[in-house]
């Protein structure tokens, strides 16, 4: 008979009864010599020693400009220097930071920024086309609680020079109110049911969480650690920032956003021991051509995370790339975020067939989606996690919160999967129609929310075809209505300056009804078959 699908990451490591700011000065006392935060492409250097005074600096600006414990900060940026400086600084105030993805356009923002209830909003100017100082002037007239518009472009050195008329007496009291149990992060995820929730994390979650990605990876303070991947992501500010401030190791961001040639680069220049990516960025730095003349004799291990990895991918990631403790995580931003990983001595076959074992301290079970009963090792049935990393809740929103995590404080992610006899999981599907476009977690029922303004579209279905770039793409279904005159130009037009450009479909089909079910379902396994049959599989053109 098969053992139960249940394990638990019993470790002899404890928990970190603390708050992010006071780890971070226990770092800074250990190796405040030792760099800490490199912006190559900003021409930005930091010691442990000065990222702590350019906390400290911020956190009294703050105080200055009124925030109290509790208020909703945003931070709307590309990855810089500032966004990990902002990071820590809120923490140590105890502002809830809320992330704003940066491919955001007005309605996504207006929501965040309403739904949150934000007061203070730290902004760039722009992100590649974008203007993000006008988008918040077409958004301000309906966001009745947003004040200050602080542009780091402009505004940085002003706003800093204002927290120096704030002590460090002020700020030291400010710091001795904290828990760890507060709030102190805000992350938006795509909602299945219409507009994102608020995933709302503590201190506690997400510095436990990144200190223990941090300890799978061995990581100490002589390791460097290459984050192309988003801030604004639990990837990037959980298992890249606070993995490495946990453990005294060097945060390396190579540029605003990803690009290929830059990442390789910066691994090579700064001698990175540890590389991050989605399976699409691996893929894109394999298939450049300075790949194979990058000098990556410094890296050895890194992350692997956001959607699944092709097992040739990691192969080739392991060899040519030089990291062969390249670990895999699984998890989402309701788990701060990860709740599996590969161990970097785990037998290949582990590595490159599952998303690995149970975090330390963490519980996983995989259960009958109907009944919740826990199903035997080996049989499919949907995962769910209990644990410190598990979110407070959505954001004013108790009923997503109950509907998502059950009275016995386990999370059910959604998603498919199976446990082997050695306890490691493998993720074989999605219950949520969720599509997965290079590490981007898309919710169809969101984009057919939107679709339904459009005055032509009677009614709207999403779903994701397969994708050689970025594992999945979006496709659209949309029935008009009568007279109604619609194609893929219009519809991609309306979406435009709308919805996230990486949400907006790739593929557009018109049709007079849906597939459906005697009942009245839609069947969109059928839908997804007759995508496949009419598209096969193309090659992408979009980037």
């Amino acid at each position: 008979m098969k053992p139960p699908a249940y394990v638990h990451g019993a470790s002899d490591v404890p928990l970190l009864g603390e708050t992010i700011g006071d780890n971070l000065k226990r770092t800074v006392a250990r190796v405040g010599a030792r760099e800490a935060l490199v912006a190559p492409a900003q021409d930005y250097r930091a010691t442990y020693t000065e990222l702590w005074d350019a906390t400290t600096a911020l956190a009294k600006a703050l105080l200055a400009r009124g925030v109290v414990q509790g208020d909703r900060v945003g931070l709307w940026s590309p990855n810089r220097f500032e966004w990990v400086v902002i990071q820590y600084a809120t923490a140590r105030v105890g502002a809830i930071l809320v992330n704003v993805n940066p491919a955001y356009k007005t309605q996504e923002l207006r929501h965040a920024l309403n739904q949150s209830g934000l007061g203070l909003l730290l902004l760039s100017r722009r992100f590649r086309q974008t203007d993000y100082v006008a988008m918040v002037d077409a958004v301000r007239p309906d966001c009745p609680t947003l004040g200050d518009a602080v542009v780091l472009d402009d505004d940085w050195a002003e706003l800093l020079e204002e927290g120096g008329a704030v002590t460090d007496a002020d700020l030291a009291a400010r710091e001795a109110g904290l828990a760890f149990d507060d709030p102190i992060n805000i992350q938006y995820t795509s909602g299945t049911t219409g507009a994102p929730k608020g995933a709302t994390l503590s201190h506690h979650n997400i510095l436990n969480n990144g200190f223990s990605c941090g300890e799978v990876l061995g990581y100490t303070e002589v390791d460097r650690v290459c984050v192309p991947v988003p801030f604004y992501h639990c990837f990037g500010m959980v298992i890249g920032n606070l993995a490495c401030t946990s453990h005294g190791a060097c945060i390396v961001t190579p540029g605003e956003t990803f690009d290929a040639g830059q990442t390789l680069a910066t691994v090579e220049a700064e001698r990175c021991t540890s590389l991050y990516g989605v399976p699409t960025m691996f893929i894109a730095q394999l298939d450049h051509p300075d790949c194979d003349t990058t000098d990556f004799s410094s890296l050895r291990t890194g992350v692997m995370a956001g959607s699944p990895c092709p097992v040739e991918v990691m192969k080739q990631v392991r060899e040519r790339m030089h990291m062969p403790q390249v670990t895999i995580c699984y998890g989402m931003t309701e788990t701060s975020p990860v709740s599996t990983q590969s161990r970097v001595d785990d037998p290949i076959e582990k590595r490159v067939t599952t998303v690995g074992a149970v975090h330390p301290h963490v519980e996983v079970k995989i259960v009958d989606p109907d009944g919740g009963r826990v199903l035997p090792c080996g049989e499919r049935g949907e995962l769910c996690t209990r644990g410190y990393s598990v979110m407070l809740g959505y954001w004013n929103d108790d009923q997503a919160t109950g509907a998502a995590i059950d009275s016995g404080r386990w999370m059910h992610t959604g998603d498919l999967a199976t446990m082997d006899d050695d306890g490691y999981v493998s993720i074989v599907g999605r219950i949520k129609d969720m599509i997965i476009r290079g590490g981007e977690n898309i919710y169809p029922r969101e984009i057919e929310e939107f679709l339904y303004t459009h005055p032509g579209v009677a009614d709207a279905q999403v779903i994701g075809v397969p994708s050689d770039r970025y594992g999945e793409e979006v496709m659209a279904w949309v029935q008009p209505k009568p007279q109604a005159q619609l194609d893929a130009d219009t519809l991609t037009a309306f979406c435009r300056d709308a919805i996230a450009t990486f949400k907006i479909p790739r593929y557009w089909k018109i049709v007079d009804a849906f597939p459906m079910t005697v009942t009245g379902k839609i069947q969109k396994f059928r839908m997804r078959e007759v995508a496949a049959a009419e598209l096969g599989h193309p090659e992408d053109e979009q980037t």
